[in-house]
């Protein structure tokens, strides 16, 4: 890319001159969409992110949010960062490097505010399961993710796997972070005063990621595997876990004022950024940058984004145990230049190559006014099926079969934080330090919103907000990770609209503020644009550690709360049997819904719930199974079994009527039947029946290890 005849009048005009040849790279990257979200800032007010929970909201590299106190002790509050990242178009040029830079990235974001990382969640959206370059794919990306992440040590803990063709040339790899700080640790991104100085911290520049900024903002071309591998940074986990553990000595020092991590744009995006949001300016030397490859010019140094790099705004007096830490952990340090009042000025050996003002750089890019084509509706066409060739299907799809041979490559244990595993419908974190569970659940289901985009982002956030309640937690706070085809396509953009709009809409009505997020557009291929995609991570509390387990225990009577809907769309039995019909009607009462399922999950007569979403009932049902523990189900039809409205779950109580009574008013409760001890699931579906081992159930479920392995 170059810079837009547009843009570069608007940037002549501000300046009164033509911009020298980094200054217009400079602007070329931080004004692409990936930096500047030129086509989505306009829509992006739809969100809510307030509430007495939120003490960093959106701007920052990472949100930050307060821990209710369940434990008393401490004087201190305790607070979480929340953050996501995508890194799609990286991934699928070099999907193991790709995926493995998208987790360091996301974890220096959470180094920014101060904070340590506790846990990662991937949410992961590949083509046709059974196309061998979605397999190569998938494998390279779960690779990288594992190698990083397991050699950092922050564990990944949860997130989604989907399977959809229009992602056959876009994958995408959106992952999410949380990390742990407190009042008295917390650091931003907003320069604090002129005359403190400027310092890059970590591994060297070099030539890596040059121009990624703008390759995230383009269709991906079919040459894009060999073509735009420079645009690819290159990970190095091992010095990624160095500037962890200096980040927290500095923190914990009282030595670092604001911080930037070094990503999209390089050390121009983030030191501009820094003191833009300060109010400041800034003076660079660039040639006392720290530097792995010789002969380097101006506009290498200033965008490149090689990684594992932090910038931070340190007083002078504390220069020399800054130094003095950076040394000790082996990483590279250079005093690049200091905050002023005045312009961003960068000089390459006494030259200078960027004088600008640093809030026109960083914040000026003008927004796009895009044409919309209202997404249309799907008409009904349901198929005839078998019972037991549907149940087979659907329980043995890849987007609904077990994700296990993903997060087994993972250390997910790694912290001594982790009370409920990956596999289960949320992950469940021990925040000690508060006496409080934190839960987490990450993803959406492209075919939900390739249905119905706008009601389809509602379940979305309805179903992320069920996985918490399942284990008894509340929500309190989500980032977003909104993922699109190209904008300038009227239905492309009409659809993104849309998923925006309903995420917004459901969030607001459960009262979770959105306090953060990402956004990526261009996600077109020669394939076509992939399906709007709202992947979103949800953060919950509970008191304590303790949750409820998705398996059945074998002695309780099953019950199903919540409305179900007489529709089929977006469900994984259209997509295995053909045909369509309209998406789900979603409960008007949503928030009533999720308070009262989490009661209900932390009541001592409940003895397992498991949220019902992708592949219905069914594959709830087929999940809960164990090798000695079944049930005996009735239903009255096969929609009732296949069908996917999000916000029910169904629980194993030894006390029925007690669900029953909590739900009362606001969700009905069905029984469905009894848990067994024979491992077996038998289901009677109007006038057929269907008995399945738990071995089968295994077996149908394990498709990706079978072909993968």
């Amino acid at each position: 890319m170059s810079l837009p005849d547009s843009d570069r009048e608007l940037v002549t005009a501000e300046l009164g001159r033509d911009p020298s040849p980094t200054e217009a790279a400079l602007f070329e990257n931080l004004w692409s969409e990936h930096c500047a979200y030129r086509s989505s800032r306009p829509l992006l007010s739809a969100f809510s992110s307030e509430g007495e929970q939120v003490v960093v909201g959106p701007g920052d590299d990472a949100a930050v949010v307060r821990l209710p106190d369940n434990d008393g002790d401490s004087d201190t509050e305790t607070y979480v960062t929340m953050g996501i990242e995508s890194h799609n178009h990286p991934s699928y040029v070099d999907p193991y490097d790709g995926a493995a830079t998208g987790v360091g990235g996301i974890v220096r974001d959470t180094l920014s505010m101060g904070a340590y990382p506790i846990a990662l969640a991937d949410s992961l959206y590949f083509g046709d399961f059974d196309d061998e370059h979605t397999r190569y794919l998938l494998d390279g990306v779960v690779e990288g993710i594992s190698d990083y992440g397991n050699a950092i040590g922050v564990p990944t803990v949860g997130g989604s796997v989907e399977f959809h063709d229009d992602y056959e040339g876009n994958p995408l790899v959106n992952v999410a972070c949380v990390g742990l700080v407190n009042e008295d640790r917390l650091v931003t991104a907003e320069a604090q005063e002129a005359g403190n100085k400027l310092v890059l911290l970590g591994n060297a520049t070099g030539r890596d990621g040059l121009g990624g900024a703008s390759f995230a903002s383009e269709d991906l071309a079919e040459d894009a595997e060999t073509e735009d591998r420079p645009a690819v940074q290159v990970g190095d986990p091992y010095s990624e876990k160095l500037l962890i553990e200096a980040s927290e000595e500095l923190v914990d020092g009282g030595l670092v004022q604001a911080a930037r991590d070094l990503g999209a744009a390089g050390l121009g995006g983030a030191s501009a950024e820094l003191v833009a949001k300060g109010g400041l300016g800034a003076e660079i030397e660039l040639e006392r940058v720290h530097q792995r490859e010789p002969d380097m010019n101006a506009l290498e140094i200033v965008l490149a984004e090689s990684q594992e790099r932090m910038c931070y705004e340190v007083r002078p007096e504390d220069i020399e145990a800054v130094e003095a830490i950076a040394a000790k952990y082996d990483l590279g340090c250079s005093v690049i230049g200091e905050v002023t009042a005045g312009n961003y000025v960068c000089t390459f050996e006494g030259e200078p190559v960027v004088d600008v003002p640093a809030e026109f750089l960083a914040d000026g890019a003008p927004m796009n006014d895009l044409a919309t084509v209202e997404p249309s509706q799907p008409s009904r066409d349901r198929p005839d099926v078998d019972l037991q060739s549907a149940f087979e299907a659907v329980v043995g799809a890849p987007n609904t079969a077990s994700k296990r041979w993903v997060y087994r490559q993972y250390d997910h244990e790694v912290g001594a934080r982790t009370a409920r595993k990956p596999g289960d419908d949320a992950a469940l974190l021990a925040v000690r330090e508060a006496g409080t569970g934190v839960a987490l659940s990450s993803g959406a289901v492209p075919a939900w919103t390739d249905c119905a985009p706008y009601d389809g982002a509602r379940a979305v956030a309805l179903e992320n907000a069920t996985n918490l309640a399942a284990k008894g937690a509340t929500p309190l706070a989500a980032v977003d990770c909104l993922n699109g085809g190209n904008p300038e396509k009227p239905e492309v953009y009409g659809r993104f609209s849309a998923i925006v709009d309903g995420l917004a809409d459901m969030c607001r009505d459960l009262s979770i503020p959105v306090v953060g997020g990402n956004v990526s557009l261009y996600n077109d291929s020669v394939a076509g644009p992939i399906p709007p995609t709202p992947t979103l991570a949800v953060l919950g509390a509970k008191a304590g550690y303790d949750a409820p387990p998705a398996a059945l225990d074998g002695r309780g009577t099953l019950v199903l709360v919540g409305s179900g809907s007489d529709a089929l769309g977006g469900s994984e039995l259209l997509a295995q049997e053909g045909g369509s019909d309209a998406f789900p009607t979603l409960p008007g009462n949503a928030s009533d819904v999720v308070a009262t399922l989490a009661a209900v999950a932390n009541d001592d007569a409940t003895l397992a719930v498991h949220d019902v979403s992708n592949g219905g009932l069914a594959v709830t049902l087929a999940e809960m199974v164990t090798e000695t523990t079944g049930a005996e189900v009735a239903v009255d039809d096969v929609v009732t079994l296949f069908e996917e409205t999000p916000g029910r779950a169904v629980v194993e109580t030894s006390d029925p009527a007690a669900v029953e009574a909590a739900f009362d008013g606001i969700a009905p409760v069905t029984m469905l039947g009894e848990a067994t001890n024979d491992g077996a699931l038998r289901l009677s579906v109007g006038g057929g029946n269907l008995s399945v081992d738990a071995e089968s159930i295994a077996s149908l479920r394990d498709v990706l290890a079978s072909e993968l392995e």
